[in-house]
């Protein structure tokens, strides 16, 4: 299939607001695709080359792609900048230079959907010595062949800014309508299987039997089953009629697979840690006694002295560390809670109650007390002995509990009603993701605050701003846990997608979590929205992406349920 093809359709997307409308479109095309370019198109219709849990990344920043774009073109540094700053987007830059190229570059053939995802493939495996000489010049390579329109959308995608408004619902919904097959085994496969390609080629080939018959496969992470938000301990001991009461501990949740001695570790987010936890993968080892299992559970980072739990956001410096990972382990120790099983020996257990797998945890799991062990547990249904727990847990420095119900089956990737609920000290707190944020001046000259926050719109996967952080941050760390604004800086540093003045707009990749007095409607912020008095309560980043980020539905539902949904007109 031609490139061009596909570059058309991105066009028409972009266009179009209409999630039906956007949905009619993408399963037509799809329908005449090719069954070789059939998982291609799918991942580049999503903004990507990989498959949503590969630990592969491109990798290119903004300056790298400037760069890029002017050895392509003939242009220089500054022009590039200067237009950039000016457009806010570098595949429209680069579409505006492929016009006026200085050189006359003969194109012998189109490109293809091969050679664009081949070509970008390319540039994530390189590395070492000389890779970002590598990368530019495989950039180059593409865009320089490209027709104007495709230079575009192949930079927006290398940059994954691909823009075109296609959320993963959109996706499914398409692949449902050109193959005639079920909306619902279309999202399970999915669920397991995290590769939208690989289902749409299923489901084309197969059909619904196809579908139904995807298995788990060890080492590939499944979508974990969520829980819902309760507005009180009382209120979840009354959703269900069987209650087990758990300890929700402030770390990171971990889908751990054992394949014999091979042992795979996942986030929540489906990024693949195996490497960064080999003390976690000694414990998995030790004590897992099945020979072919995924088990879930929380991770927590654990004083050496006290052996008392830490913050998440110690925990966090772990996640991400790619390097001295033998001394994280020793400065940050961990413990390992577990609290669900998803397969064992071959099959998996989402039609077995949760008082079933608790009782086979109970029978794999081997106890080492204080490292590998079982979620703290209390089946009850009485409200005072649920609140002693409660507030045991909370004393304990962890998050609060998980009512969950003992008769609930597994659902992978979806917060199930009637299945798991979160009991915390406040229900109100929101998972955003900062957009863009201020340089600072005076004593927080060299740092980035005012933060602006956004939800996200799920139909369209993109960020609406719904306000502007200021408080919550410290100037200096006075305890561990402490975050501050120097700390903040360098995460942000790399997402600044352009700056304006003092203002900086931030590719949306943190997630932080926000408490605020209430909402209000607002004209000023592009979610109709905005929260007053927000004040940082901690970085959900990395055990949270940004598309796990509360959505402008759930802002709405809270706003209609806050004090009798008053209405508030805020100025800009």
């Amino acid at each position: 299939m031609k490139y061009l093809e596909l570059v058309k359709l991105y066009q028409k997307l972009e266009k179009i607001s209409g999630k039906l409308e956007k949905t009619d479109i993408i399963a037509e095309f799809l329908k005449n695709t090719p069954e070789d370019d059939l998982e291609k198109v799918i991942l580049l219709l999503s903004g990507r080359v990989f498959p949503v849990w590969s630990d592969k990344e491109l990798g290119i920043a903004n300056q790298l792609m400037i760069k890029a774009i002017s050895k392509a073109f003939g242009k220089s540094n500054e022009n590039v900048t200067k237009a950039f700053n000016k457009i806010g987007d570098l595949g429209i830059v680069a579409e505006e230079m492929a016009k006026g190229r200085t050189q006359s570059i003969l194109i012998k053939k189109q490109l293809l959907v091969e050679n664009v995802f081949t070509g970008l493939q390319k540039i994530a495996e390189q590395s070492g010595a000389g890779s970002m000489e590598r990368k530019l010049n495989l950039i180059i390579e593409l865009i320089a062949q490209a027709k104007p329109e495709e230079a575009k959308y192949i930079v927006r995608t290398a940059l994954e800014e691909l823009r075109v408004g296609v959320a993963e619902g959109l996706i499914r919904d398409a692949i449902a309508k050109a193959f005639n097959v079920d909306v619902d085994l279309v999202e399970k496969a999915w669920f397991i299987t995290q590769d939208y390609g690989k289902v749409a080629k299923i489901a084309k080939e197969k059909g619904e039997n196809g579908l139904k018959n995807i298995k788990i496969t060890l080492g590939n992470p499944i979508y974990v089953l969520l829980g819902e938000k309760a507005p009180s301990l009382k209120d979840a001991l009354e959703s269900y009629e069987k209650t087990a009461i758990e300890i929700k501990y402030d770390g990171a949740r971990v889908q751990i697979h054992k394949k014999g001695n091979e042992i795979y570790l996942y986030t929540r987010r489906l990024e693949n840690i195996t490497k960064q936890f080999p003390d976690l993968i000694e414990l998995a080892r030790e004590c897992i006694k099945a020979k072919a299992a995924i088990v879930e559970g929380e991770v927590i980072a654990i004083d050496k002295k006290t052996e008392k739990p830490l913050p998440f956001q110690l925990l966090s410096q772990r996640i991400k560390r790619k390097y001295d990972i033998e001394k994280m382990v020793k400065e940050i120790p961990i413990q390992v809670n577990i609290f669900d099983i998803i397969y064992l020996n071959g099959k998996d257990t989402f039609n077995i109650k949760f008082s079933e797998r608790r009782k086979m945890l109970e029978k794999i799991i081997r106890i080492k007390p204080g490292k590998f062990q079982l979620a703290e547990q209390l089946i009850t249904h009485d409200l005072k002995e649920a609140e002693k727990f409660y507030e045991n847990a909370l004393k304990n420095g962890q998050e609060g509990v998980m009512v969950k119900n003992l008769d609930a089956f597994y659902v992978p990737g979806r917060t199930v009603a009637g299945g798991w609920l979160k009991v915390k000290p406040t229900l109100e707190n929101l998972d955003l993701v900062i957009v863009g944020a201020s340089w600072g001046t005076g004593k927080r000259a060299g740092w980035l605050g005012s933060y602006i926050l956004a939800c996200r719109d799920p139909d369209t996967g993109k960020f609406l701003e719904c306000g502007m952080l200021g408080t919550g941050i410290k100037e200096k760390k006075t305890s561990p846990e402490d975050f501050t604004m120097e700390e903040m800086t360098k995460l942000l540093k790399p997402y600044i997608e352009s700056e304006k003045g003092n203002e900086v707009k931030i590719k949306p990749k943190i997630v932080i979590e926000v408490a605020y007095e209430e909402i209000q409607r607002s004209p000023a912020y592009s979610s109709g929205f905005a929260l007053r008095f927000p004040r940082f309560v901690r970085l959900r980043s990395p055990e949270k992406g940004p598309e796990e980020a509360d959505t402008i539905e759930r802002i709405k539902h809270i706003y209609e349920i806050q004090k009798g949904g008053r209405e508030k007109e805020v100025e800009k």
